[in-house]
């Protein structure tokens, strides 16, 4: 799929730079730049999904505890 997108023209000379010292095209260059950025999103986005309490609320084991000592 084709897409327009509005970069910078110093973006655009980086860009041009480093797909020269790369001997790739700059489409090459961006498609590579997303897969990273999508790679690095999935990856954050299942940690943040780890765990049922996440960073937030209270100890898992502590959880247990409180429901145990109710027994």
């Amino acid at each position: 799929m084709r897409t327009l997108v509005d970069i910078p023209e110093p973006d655009i000379r980086a860009l041009d730079e480093v797909a020269r010292q790369r001997d790739l095209s700059r489409a090459s260059l961006i498609r590579e730049a997303i897969d990273t950025f999508l790679a690095k999103h999935r990856q954050s986005h299942a940690m943040n999904a780890f765990g049922l309490w996440g960073s937030e609320g209270e100890d898992g084991m502590a959880y247990q505890n409180r429901l145990r000592a109710e027994w």
